[in-house]
């Protein structure tokens, strides 16, 4: 039996099992259906993992207040390249530049570690939030 990786925190699953925990409990909490595409098969530094986790809350917090959806789909995956992640929901989407604190605050927190993230709406027909780390 292997044991889990030790963080700063103390003990923790691993990325890909931190981020199924979290979406399982908020798909429980809001009725919303989650689709898992890819989940991490490798352990991301406790700096990435932490930034993927901060911006999956926002952004699931952003298809439960704002969306109406009724399924959001997710991947992360980590490979030599780095790190990629994509929020899609089926939701009512939007015209226009995504803008606001949480928008802000997913994107800083992507570009502190050198990457990028957008995000993209269709109005009636959802939205994609996507992020990409390097590999350090």
């Amino acid at each position: 039996m292997s044991e889990e990786p030790r963080t700063r925190e103390g003990w923790r699953p691993a990325l890909a099992g931190e981020l199924r925990e979290r979406l399982d409990a908020w798909s429980g909490r809001t009725g919303i259906a989650v689709e898992t595409w890819a989940l991490p098969g490798e352990e991301a530094s406790a700096e990435v993992a932490g930034a993927v986790l901060a911006v999956l809350e926002e952004a699931l917090s952003n298809v439960e207040r704002h969306s109406r959806a009724r399924v959001v789909s997710v991947a992360v995956t980590l490979g030599r390249g780095g790190l990629r992640m994509t929020v899609s929901d089926d939701g009512a989407g939007f015209a226009g530049e995504a803008a606001g604190r949480g928008v802000d605050a997913m994107r800083g927190r992507f570009e502190a570690l050198g990457g990028t993230l957008s995000v993209h709406g269709v109005k009636g027909e959802g939205t994609t939030v996507t992020g990409t780390l390097p590999r350090r």
